[in-house]
C-alpha cells in the first residue's frame, strides 16, 4: 500500500504531465485502501475478508471546458495515455463558466494540522475474531435472543493526496475500526430484528464488545410483540439513533449546488431562523481522531470550526468553488470528492448543541406520542421540504414509554419541523452527524 508521501508525490506527478501535455488547469486525487473484515455467525467464524486498492482520478480544464477521467493502473506509460484521453474529452465537453480550481490566495499554505486520525495499527484477524465472537456472544446472552445474524470487526487504513496545478500538495492517512452485532428475538412469523455498533479511528476507543452485543440483544427484545397506532396529530420524539439524519436533510438543503440550482427548501433562508432560537449547530474539521475530521477540504482549501447555525439562524450555505462562483461568495472549505467527477460539498464533524431538559422532562408532558428508533424508506422531498417515512419505535403514554410500535408513518415538512425541534440534554458524539434526541410537536402519524 502506498504510503502518505508516495501518494503526494504521484498526484503532483500527473498533475505535472498534464500541464505538459497543455491542460490549462488540472487536478488530481489519489486514495489507497486496505481493509479487513471479520464475521462471526452462532460462535463460529463465517467469513474473513481483506483488500487492497489505490485509485486515482485526474481532472483537467481547457479554457472553461472540463473532463475528469480514473484509473487503478498507476504505470507511468498508464497515466501518459490516461492524460492524453482526458485532454481530447476536455476540448470537447461543454462550456462551464463557474468551473475552475480554488482562487490560488484561499489555499492552504504552510503544514496542515495533526489530527491523530491514523493510528498505525496492524489489523489482527484473530483479534478481530475475538472481538466478532464477543460482541455476538454477548448479545445471544440476551433472554429473548433466538437467533443471530452474526458479529463483525473490522479495520480499515486509506491514504488521500490531493494536488492542483496552481500550487497545492497535500495528502494525509486515516484509519477506522468498527465492532457490530446483529439479532434477533422472538420466533416463527412474530421475530424482531435490531443491531448495535461503534466505530472509531483508534482500535483503543472501541467500545468493548460484549457492552455493543448487549446493546444489540435488548434492542431487538424491546421489539417483541409491537402494537399500532391511531392515526392522528402527534409529538413525535426521535431517538438520538436517528436525530442525526435529520441533520442530514438540512444540510442537503444548504449545499451550494442545491441553492445554486434552485432546488432546495430553504433556497431563501441565509440569515434567517430556521431552528428554535438556542439552537446551533457546529461544525469541527479538527476534532482529534474525528470520524469525519480533514486537515483540509477536497480542493486544498484550509478547514476550521465554524457554527452553521447560531441561534437559531443559518450563517452559510456549504460551497464549493463552483457554486460559490456562481452565488457570489467565496468558497467556504466544503469541498469533498471521490476519484470522479468535480468536487461536491459536504460537512465535517457536524453536531447540534444539547438543550437544558433530560430526557424524562422532554417527554413528561406528552400525554400520547411516538418515541422513533428507525425510520424507513427515503420519503423527504429536497424541493419542498415535504417529509413522509415509515417509522417503528415506542409509543409514550402519558410521559412514559410504554410498549414497541411499528407499521406507521411520520409526516411533516421540514421548514415547519426544524424550528419545532426541542433538543434534549443528551448529546453524544458517536457519528459523524451528532445530534441529541429531539421532540418535534403536531407531526402527522398514519397507523390503524
Amino acid at each position: 500500500m502506498l504510503n502518505t508521501e508516495q501518494a503526494r508525490e504521484r498526484v503532483h506527478d500527473i498533475v505535472g504531465r498534464a500541464r505538459r501535455a497543455g491542460a490549462d488547469a488540472a487536478d488530481a486525487v489519489l486514495i489507497a485502501d486496505r481493509s479487513l473484515s471479520v464475521s462471526v455467525r452462532m460462535g463460529a467464524l463465517e467469513d474473513v475478508e481483506r483488500s487492497e486498492s489505490a485509485e486515482l482520478g485526474l481532472r483537467v480544464f481547457s479554457g472553461n471546458r472540463s473532463a475528469s477521467v480514473s484509473t487503478s493502473d498507476l504505470s507511468s506509460a498508464s497515466l501518459d495515455t490516461l492524460v492524453e484521453r482526458v485532454l481530447a474529452m476536455a476540448r470537447e465537453a461543454p462550456e462551464d463558466p463557474w468551473a475552475g480550481l480554488a482562487p490560488d490566495a484561499m489555499l492552504l499554505s504552510g503544514s496542515a494540522p495533526d489530527l491523530d486520525l491514523d493510528d498505525s495499527a496492524d489489523a489482527d484477524p484473530q483479534a478481530m475474531r475475538d472481538r466478532a465472537l464477543e460482541a455476538e456472544d454477548a448479545a445471544r446472552a440476551v433472554p429473548g435472543v433466538t437467533n443471530s445474524e452474526g458479529g463483525g470487526a473490522s479495520a480499515n487504513r486509506s491514504v488521500t493526496a490531493l494536488a492542483t496545478s496552481n500550487g497545492f500538495t497535500g495528502g494525509y492517512a486515516v484509519t477506522s475500526h468498527m465492532i457490530s452485532a446483529s439479532v434477533l428475538a422472538g420466533s416463527g412469523g412474530e421475530m424482531e430484528r435490531d443491531s448495535a455498533w461503534h466505530s472509531a479511528r483508534h482500535a483503543a476507543m472501541l467500545e468493548a464488545p460484549d457492552a455493543i452485543g448487549r446493546l444489540a440483544g435488548e434492542r431487538a427484545v424491546s421489539r417483541l410483540n409491537p402494537g399500532r397506532v391511531a392515526s392522528g396529530a402527534m409529538p413525535v420524539v426521535f431517538d438520538r439513533r436517528v436525530s442525526g439524519g435529520l441533520l442530514g436533510h438540512f444540510i442537503g438543503a444548504i449545499t451550494g449546488s442545491s441553492i445554486a440550482r434552485k432546488t432546495s427548501f430553504l433556497q431563501e433562508h441565509l440569515g434567517k431562523q430556521v431552528f428554535a432560537k438556542g439552537v446551533t449547530l457546529h461544525e469541527d474539521p479538527h476534532r482529534l481522531r474525528g470520524l469525519r475530521s480533514r486537515p483540509f477540504d477536497g480542493e486544498g482549501l484550509p478547514v476550521g470550526p465554524r457554527r452553521l447555525v447560531e441561534d437559531g439562524v443559518l450563517q452559510t450555505w456549504l460551497m464549493e468553488s463552483a457554486s460559490a462562483r456562481q452565488l457570489g461568495f467565496d468558497p467556504t472549505g466544503h469541498a469533498a470528492r471521490g476519484i470522479a467527477g468535480a468536487p461536491g460539498a459536504a460537512p465535517s464533524n457536524l453536531w447540534m448543541s444539547a438543550g437544558d431538559q433530560s430526557f424524562d422532562a422532554l417527554i413528561a408532558d406528552i400525554d400520547t406520542g411516538i418515541l422513533v428508533t428507525e425510520l424507513i424508506g427515503q420519503g423527504v422531498n429536497g424541493v419542498t421540504g415535504d417529509y413522509s417515512r415509515g417509522a417503528a419505535g415506542f409509543l409514550i403514554d402519558k410521559g412514559q414509554i410504554a410498549g414497541p410500535v411499528s407499521e406507521i408513518t411520520i409526516a411533516g415538512n421540514l421548514i415547519d419541523m426544524f424550528l419545532a425541534a426541542i433538543p434534549a440534554s443528551d448529546l453524544e458524539f458517536r457519528y459523524g452527524i451528532n445530534a441529541p434526541t429531539l421532540r418535534i410537536d403536531g407531526m402527522t402519524i398514519a397507523g390503524d
